[in-house]
């Protein structure tokens, strides 16, 4: 691990071994005796690419085994996480590739949420945050991939975003 300090490596490799992936920043507090020092370590994981900020108050651990340092997570848990779990709703390709409607594989990620708006890439994946009414939120399913949750358009609205409608 060159280039990493001690207390660098060490926040790491505990993150690694509880399996935190997806970390807040009172998650490794207990490195830290001053919110300085904190911001300021951080601060260099994610300038050496050791840390990805997903948030305000969330990050995404890179994996030792990623040598080139570049690396990928599937695209629904990590809008999950960068949404918290909470107000948004994954459509249009996406969701008509999930529900095998197509066989296209999207090239972004689309995102309806109440909370923010734009074209953002994390891990190499390219997300596009749309704005959308608490009503067409509501109208998701909640889905799992692994133990990890996230929220998608329900197959029938899903529909018109392929050729052929059943």
């Amino acid at each position: 691990m060159e280039g990493l300090s001690k207390r660098e490596v060490q926040i790491i490799a505990w993150l690694e071994f509880y399996k935190k992936y997806f970390f807040t920043v009172d998650d490794v507090a207990q490195f830290f005796t001053s919110k300085t020092q904190r911001y300021n370590t951080i601060k260099r994981l994610v300038r050496k690419k050791r840390i990805v900020k997903l948030n305000k108050k969330k990050y995404y651990l890179v994996p030792i085994k990623a040598k080139s340092g570049s690396w990928t997570e599937r695209s629904f848990i990590l809008v999950d996480e960068i949404c918290d779990g909470k107000d948004y709703v994954i459509g249009m390709w996406n969701a008509a590739n999930y529900w095998q409607l197509t066989d296209q594989i999207p090239f972004q990620v689309d995102v309806f949420t109440t909370r923010r708006q734009g074209t953002y890439k994390i891990l190499n994946t390219r997300i596009v945050f749309h704005r959308a009414t608490r009503k067409k939120i509501d109208r998701a399913v909640v889905e799992r991939i692994g133990d990890h949750t996230f929220r998608i358009q329900y197959k029938s609205e899903s529909k018109q975003w392929v050729k052929f409608i059943d």
